[in-house]
């Protein structure tokens, strides 16, 4: 396998290397500063730690194939032919290396320098962690002459390592089972999340061989096998063929450069298509930054500068016209940026945002130099590019014109807000909250229930504008967003102020059925596609109404937020009960609809992050657009998860 412009690392990767910071019993006391959220996200996170060990081998140039397995019982396998972890004593410790690495915290080949050129579990916390968190985990190390194992049980040794027969293959392989007093809501894994994680992980590592078995029901096994020689390049003309988008030029263009000490390189696929919405990735030593960093400021800020210099330099753009916007250059773009680096420096042990300014350097003088170079000598494809880029900053010129208008329009006929919003009392950002809510019969009891002090609602009816095919001109006027963005009153686009925005909170409650998952996908994606701040600074919820009522007598009733806690509920109670099925929030009165979704001492909300509004993003493209094959694809690929689609 290639070794991604990288010197070849030390390939003694002995138990000198293994270096030892600190002790493990903190990680079960707060799991969530070491993998963000004991939820399904956590639990999957687990696998992630495992895999990115592996992927480190294959990076330094000794791995070439990867099996992930989810046996019976949530299990999960992760095996690798990388050089084995390390068996010798560690000297510091006096112990094994690998006990070292699943017992102590910060104990990895990634801090001393010698193991790892580049290393995507930078805090070395990974084996560790998942030890930790499992309610037990076993490593077998095969050296090419032994198999070595080993048994922890809750963090803690079961067995010491043990020699168990001879061998003449190298790997390691990693079983473990999460641990159900941490992973209190599931420890049930999501086959189709573990399956897109490790193909992103294929495509960043070309070459590498990744397979995902689900072996949980012997009667339908599923199987995927992930290995792409282009690289991010496959990645960029895969986004392309699920989402269904036309391509405006033929061509990938790819861009490679590393910096001159060889600790730092930078590749990057783009391609424009013929949507309005932009999809840039961004990657850091092949952990996805879903909140950017240095590596996306400097590929955005290059791309714009180049695209205007570009222009001007070929008389695209005349003397009086105005310079091209960033947006106006992103229209229908879709990026792959992956980077690798020595000294990863993230914002958080979840790993959302990457902070080397060394790197935004090394993007931005690789994409001045390349793509200017590359538009230079491919002019039909740059023409392309420029005929849409013009065409986007004449629609944000219309976009501009329509927002005054609007705003005209509002000054008078003076009305300040919109009229069906039930606003709160209080003007403090930090406590107030809106609830967009589908529907007028739900508005009506989430208007009886509120606290009128903090809590405002405003209820959305009918079908909102498919934003899949409209620029931000077409927004202006929309009489099923307007009234959203005057009430929030931080305007959208490139003119968003949070500064101005009128509640800290703004929850989306739709009905738990097809239709309100609608209505969330497209409140979700219109946010994501025109007022991202909102989500990049955590102010998006969604509400989470009950699925059941379960009445016991007069007045004692329970309420149920899914199938298995209704299911928990009826055996705990006993006796004569009985079961409401709420089919939509119109259905419960004030006082249900309060205590259960807005009372925020009992209220149960998921906070949507960048991943989940990107996800909507994808559902949404794929839905709503022009193509009937990947609409067809996604319908047959998740029928199982659909109980009464009503088409």
């Amino acid at each position: 396998m290639e070794n991604n412009d990288f010197s070849q690392t030390t390939s003694e990767y002995g138990a000198e290397e293994i270096q030892v910071l600190e002790g493990l019993e903190a990680v079960r006391k707060r799991p969530g500063m070491y993998i963000g959220t004991t939820g399904p996200k956590g639990l999957h996170h687990l696998v992630y730690e495992i895999v990115d060990n592996s992927i480190d081998e294959a990076l330094a140039g000794y791995c070439s194939q990867i099996i992930v397995e989810i046996l019976p019982d949530n299990i999960i396998r992760v095996s690798d032919n990388g050089r084995g972890i390390p068996v010798g004593i560690q000297p510091k410790m006096g112990i094994p290396a690998v006990t070292v690495v699943f017992t102590v915290l910060h104990a990895g080949g990634k801090f001393g320098g010698g193991g790892y050129k580049v290393a995507g579990g930078l805090h070395g916390v990974g084996a560790s962690v998942v030890n930790a968190l499992s309610e037990w985990t076993e490593v077998e190390v095969y050296d090419g002459e032994q198999i070595y194992r080993q048994r922890f049980e809750r963090g803690d040794i079961a067995t010491e390592l043990t020699v168990i027969g001879p061998t003449e293959k190298k790997g390691t392989i990693v079983t473990f089972k999460a641990d159900p007093e941490i992973f209190t809501e599931t420890t049930v894994y999501d086959y189709e999340v573990l399956a897109t994680r490790l193909r992103e992980q294929a495509f960043l590592n070309a070459g590498i061989r990744i397979r995902i078995k689900d072996l949980r029901d012997p009667e339908n096994v599923q199987e995927d096998e992930f290995c792409y020689e282009g690289g991010v390049s496959s990645f960029v003309e895969y986004i392309h063929q699920i989402r269904g988008l036309d391509v405006i030029h033929p061509d990938i263009m790819r861009f490679t450069a590393k910096n001159e000490e060889d600790t730092a390189s930078a590749e990057i696929a783009m391609q424009y298509n013929d949507s309005y919405n932009e999809l840039v990735l961004s990657f850091a030593n092949n952990i996805h930054t879903t909140d950017g960093g240095t590596h996306e400021e400097g590929f955005r800020k290059a791309l714009t500068r180049v695209m205007n210099t570009y222009a001007r330099k070929f008389n695209i753009l005349k003397e009086g016209d105005k310079a091209l916007s960033g947006e106006d250059v992103r229209e229908g773009l879709t990026a792959v940026i992956s980077v690798k680096l020595k000294d990863a420096q993230f914002e958080s042990q979840t790993k959302g945002k990457l902070g080397n300014t060394s790197i935004r350097t090394l993007v931005d003088k690789m994409i001045s130099e390349k793509l200017e170079q590359y538009l230079e000598e491919n002019p039909a494809t740059a023409k392309a590019i420029f005929e849409k880029a013009i065409a986007a900053a004449k629609a944000r010129e219309a976009a501009r014109k329509a927002r005054e208008l609007a705003r005209r329009k509002t000054a008078m006929e003076g009305m300040g807000m919109p009229g069906k919003l039930s606003d709160c009392q209080s003007k403090n950002v930090d406590e107030t909250e809106i609830y967009i809510v589908e529907g007028d019969s739900a508005g009506g009891s989430a208007k009886g229930g509120r606290d009128r002090r903090f809590q405002a609602i405003l209820p959305l009816w009918g079908k909102m504008l498919n934003v899949e095919k409209a620029r931000l001109d077409r927004v202006y006027g929309n009489d099923k967003l307007m009234p959203v963005i005057t009430a929030l009153g931080c305007g959208l686009g490139d003119e968003i102020d949070l500064s101005k925005l009128r509640y800290g909170k703004i929850i989306i409650m739709a009905d738990a059925d097809v239709d309100g998952s609608h209505i969330r996908t497209l409140m979700l994606t219109f946010f994501f596609r025109f007022m991202r701040p909102l989500i990049e600074e955590g102010h998006v919820y969604i509400a989470q109404p009950p699925l059941y009522r379960i009445t016991k007598g007069k007045d004692t009733h329970y309420y149920a937020y899914s199938d298995e806690e209704r299911d928990r509920i009826m055996a705990e109670i006993g006796g004569k009960y009985e079961v409401q099925r709420y089919k939509g929030l119109g259905e419960m009165d004030p006082q249900q609809l309060w205590e259960t979704t807005m009372d925020p001492t009992t209220r149960i909300m998921l906070r949507v992050d960048m991943e989940d509004a990107a996800k909507a993003d994808e559902i949404f493209t794929i839905l709503m657009g022009d193509k009937v094959e990947p609409r067809r694809e996604f319908i047959e690929r998740n029928a199982r998860y659909v109980q009464n689609l009503d088409i």
